[in-house]
């Protein structure tokens, strides 16, 4: 019989209060009990990418942190970034620049380019950054190509 455990999380600056099991992955907890499903749930190993949130502002693949170990953390998933039914300037330049087709791969593209220009701040990201950090991401559709013209309209 598995043990459940409370845990009190904020997601897009919204707190919850949920019970969770001591090996239950962020990626679950977020799809299957927040209904936030823009964060995919493919590899489960961290390979792909596909799961990338923020943590803190830092990009993580989700399906590699246990929900237990999230007390004090801010987490922020694709559904965090729009304001006000507003788009992020990065996911509208997805759409312009065409980086989207089948979809899976784009909300983890985003957030770890997000995790990006958290660290760089005001400056503008070199190709060689953007690349570096979406290395992690596995597209099979667009090729990256567009996706990292996508990053560099937005400046």
């Amino acid at each position: 019989m598995s043990k459940y455990y409370p845990i009190k999380i904020n997601v897009n600056n919204n707190i919850y209060e949920l019970k969770v099991k001591a090996n239950e992955t962020l990626t679950d907890v977020l799809r299957n009990k927040l209904h936030l499903t823009a964060t995919k749930k493919s590899c489960g190993t961290g390979d792909c990418g596909s799961c990338t949130i923020l943590i803190d502002g830092l990009a993580v693949c989700s399906c590699l942190v246990l929900a237990v170990t999230l007390k004090g953390k801010e987490i922020t998933t694709l559904e965090g970034l729009n304001r006000n039914g507003k788009l992020h300037p990065i996911q509208k330049a997805f759409l312009e620049q065409g980086a989207v087709q089948c979809g899976f791969c784009t909300p983890g593209m985003i957030m770890s380019v997000m995790g990006l220009l958290g660290k760089i701040k005001d400056r503008i990201p070199t190709e060689e950054e953007i690349k570096e950090t979406i290395k992690g991401n596995l597209c099979r559709c667009t090729g990256y190509k567009k996706i990292i013209e996508a990053v560099k309209s937005i400046f």
